[in-house]
């Protein structure tokens, strides 16, 4: 049975392909981040820890009530997972400069290390695998797709509300 057209998808754009290429790039956004997981040693920290690593690491000091409405979570979990990763020396906890009973949150010299490590390892295995398995027709088009994705689908449309934390993206 075919399905009925969407009345707001364009003309030109049918649902089913739509439909199809969502799948498709989840499908392929899963695995490449489940091989980034694989080509990092986590040194064995949760995922809640090393993303709120990374995002030290991407948008700089917050307080820890940021950092639980950002990674969205509740204060009490963010507070055992920054006990974690504090006690491991990943992290600092400052005064905050305006307010000296509240606490920033930055990451440690080990803490940047270990971002950038896990990083490094993930760019590495990509631009080898981009290098060796693309034609230069092919990566340009890889290229002109992401753009295309990254000013299409990660910017909230007029009428589309944006996720919370997303105003932190530069």
């Amino acid at each position: 049975m075919p399905s009925s057209p969407d009345p707001v998808a364009p003309a030109d754009r049918p649902v089913d392909t739509a439909a199809a290429a969502a799948r498709e790039l989840r499908s392929l956004v899963v695995r490449l981040r489940r091989r980034f997981l694989e080509l990092s040693d986590n040194q064995e920290l949760t995922p809640s820890q090393t993303s709120l690593l990374s995002r030290l690491a991407k948008h700089g000091p917050a307080s820890p009530g940021a950092l639980a409405a950002a990674e969205r979570v509740r204060p009490q979990s963010l507070g055992a997972t920054l006990g974690v990763v504090a006690e491991r020396g990943l992290v600092r906890r400052d005064p905050d400069p305006d307010d000296g009973r509240r606490q920033v949150i930055s990451l440690s010299d080990d803490g940047r290390a270990f971002v950038e490590g896990r990083r490094e390892a993930g760019q590495e295995w990509l631009t080898h695998a981009l290098r060796e398995r693309l034609t230069a027709e092919e990566l340009a088009t890889v290229t002109a797709a992401l753009s295309i994705l990254d000013r299409t689908l990660l910017d909230p449309a007029p009428s589309e509300p944006a996720l919370a934390g997303e105003a932190d993206r530069p």
